[in-house]
């Protein structure tokens, strides 16, 4: 009989032989060489073996809209682009998931659609309140907050007394609560250029919010993950809040690591996204919040639209989000092998996954086969729903080869699994 169902051979980004040994979609055992016998028994020493990312912040859009992107297309895309796993946002999908109908709904279109595994955010809006526990009761991953605007009327921003109680209920359900971090204040912006678009938004929008939630979170105990944080100013405030003792984490997302104000004015609508695209100066900077370990988490905030949502002659009316599902993860690796936490075993840490996240005997075996192998990020072997991105044209060293989860080569065939938090005792 077989010792494993699967064995694997390659290569560890430092360039050291890695053996995985796999029996049940589990790892059993990592070492420089593994023997034995197998049902499958691959020889990628070829390739770099990393563990597949664990993408915290997409929005799939499914159930509603579904031809901005969808959970089909979605998970493919990111299965191509080194993910195996993740955890979709209560919006853009239609109803925005706020109550526990709308929860069990979306789950059920999941694992009827989706090629990985997923959690997903539960709604914190004014109107949810009285359902964030039947949300937790359904496996939520946590709650998600916008501190000003989402862009869709059916989402309202929390204020501070929403978020307040939010947090005192969230911290009941020992579950996170994510915030969209701004505050618009000042003078109307004027303008329809993508250069007024990124001046509107100026970093003490997101470093006002950040302040106040840091603040709500240390009255109330809650745990607080900050998402998509553009600026050091930022990180600052939650490294400072680490230390005095709030259970804070920070996100940023591979956009703001990887284009500026420049790329921005030349890419046009495609790089419109709120926090705004800041100046190169702003990213070096947040890179070296990065490698010094202050940013806990990289999410995509994958945030398609139909194609005709940007285009027009005022960059406002436009809509803003992102869409660099399948580029952005090769696109770090090819600047860093040291975020690899970030996008794996400190996510799995934050969100209590236990068996995710890690390359080690009784974790899932969710790994992906990387070639260091020049190339240009290219719009026609996007997945996505739509092959439009900033990212298309930039040079890649690396390109994922596949994907596994649970020990499996992910296709169109692949079935998900639903993620529910562990239970704190």
């Amino acid at each position: 009989m077989p010792t494993h169902d699967l064995l694997i051979h390659s290569t560890t980004p430092t360039g050291s032989s890695q053996s995985l040994a796999v029996t049940d979609g589990t790892i059993t055992e990592v070492s420089p060489h593994l023997t034995g016998s197998a049902k499958e028994e691959i020889d990628a020493t070829d390739c770099i073996l990393v563990p597949s990312w664990i993408d915290s912040h997409v929005h799939f859009n499914q159930p509603g809209r579904a031809d901005w992107e969808g959970l089909h297309s979605g998970s493919l895309a990111l299965a191509a682009g080194g993910g195996a796993a993740f955890f979709d946002m209560p919006l853009n999908s239609s109803p925005p998931v706020t109550d526990g109908e709308t929860f069990e709904l979306k789950k059920a279109i999941a694992l009827d659609k989706s090629h990985l595994d997923f959690a997903l955010w539960g709604g914190l809006v004014p109107e949810s309140l009285p359902h964030l526990t039947d949300m937790a009761q359904a496996g939520a991953i946590g709650f998600k907050a916008f501190m000003c605007h989402s862009g869709l009327d059916e989402y309202p921003a929390a204020d501070r007394a929403t978020l307040q109680e939010g947090m005192r209920i969230a911290a009941s359900l020992d579950l996170p609560v994510a915030v969209h971090a701004e505050i618009p204040h000042g003078p109307a912006p004027t303008g329809t250029t993508m250069q007024a678009w990124l001046d509107s938004r100026p970093i003490t929008f997101e470093t006002d919010a950040i302040s106040l939630a840091l603040e709500l979170a240390a009255e109330t105990a809650c745990a607080l993950h900050i998402v998509h944080v553009t600026c050091p100013e930022g990180i600052d405030l939650v490294t400072k809040a680490k230390k005095a003792g709030v259970n804070v984490t920070v996100e940023t997302c591979p956009h703001y690591l990887l284009l500026d104000h420049n790329q921005a004015n030349r890419i046009g609508p495609l790089a419109k996204c709120a926090p705004p695209l800041r100046p190169s100066e702003t990213v070096t900077a947040l890179w070296e919040c990065l490698l010094r370990d202050e940013i806990d988490t990289i999410g995509s905030d994958h945030s398609p639209s139909s194609p005709e949502l940007k285009s027009g002659e005022d960059i406002f009316a436009m809509w803003g989000g992102i869409a660099g599902i399948q580029h952005g993860f090769p696109l770090l690796l090819d600047r860093s092998y040291d975020l690899l936490p970030q996008t794996s075993s400190k996510v799995a840490e934050r969100f209590r996954l236990p068996k995710k996240g890690r390359l080690a005997s009784g974790y899932d075996a969710d790994f992906t086969l990387l070639k260091k192998t020049p190339a240009t990020a290219i719009a026609d072997e996007q997945l996505t729903r739509h092959p439009h991105s900033p990212y298309v044209g930039l040079p890649l060293a690396h390109r994922v080869v596949a994907t596994y989860l649970r020990g499996e080569l992910v296709t169109s065939e692949t079935r998900s699994r639903f993620l529910r938090p562990m239970t704190l005792s």
